[in-house]
């Protein structure tokens, strides 16, 4: 890189800047983008274990609803229960679609923010994770691998996903960078 002092018309070479990547900062990198990844992917993993089975929850779960509703009947008690788990998946999917696009979205490429490799990526990711946890499942006694939970899961990405693209959009919309 060179430039030209105006002044005296003297050509000034500036050094060039070398960059080090040192084991610390690519740890920094690690603990910052990639740990809370891993963290939120064992705290999925657990819920997966016996003591988050839907016998278990039901146990809190059911009495709770027959206290806020005592005429329902137990069949529709077991529906909301169902629902709320239902939702429990998405939303801990949605949290750990969020997580992955985070850590793909600090690797320095000159991919845009929206781009497919990183999109599809964190849905691949989290489809992928969404599976052994159901392979997972289906080794415990008192819980169900079903397919139909792994398309809950994605599901639940892509709105986790979808959620932060409309804020990020509409947060540009209503709140300008100022120049």
């Amino acid at each position: 890189m060179q430039r030209i002092c105006k002044s005296n018309h003297i050509l000034i070479a500036s050094l060039p800047r070398f960059r080090f990547s040192s084991p610390v900062s690519k740890l920094k990198v690690f603990l910052k983008f990639w740990l809370p990844v891993l963290l939120w992917m064992t705290l999925i993993f657990t819920a997966s274990s016996d003591s988050h089975s839907s016998e278990h929850s039901s146990r809190f779960v059911e009495p709770l609803l027959h206290w806020l509703f005592p005429h329902m009947s137990q069949t529709h008690i077991e529906d909301i229960h169902l629902v709320i788990r239902k939702c429990a998946h998405l939303t801990e999917y949605a949290i750990l679609a969020l997580l992955v696009w985070r850590a793909l979205h600090q690797s320095k490429t000159n991919l845009p923010t929206w781009s497919w490799p990183k999109v599809g990526g964190t849905l691949l990711i989290v489809f992928l994770y969404s599976s052994s946890d159901e392979f997972h499942q289906s080794f415990v006694p008192t819980r169900t691998a079903q397919f139909s939970d792994v398309v809950i899961d994605t599901s639940g990405a892509a709105i986790g996903l979808l959620a932060l693209w409309l804020f990020k959009h509409f947060q540009k919309r209503w709140w300008p960078e100022q120049k």
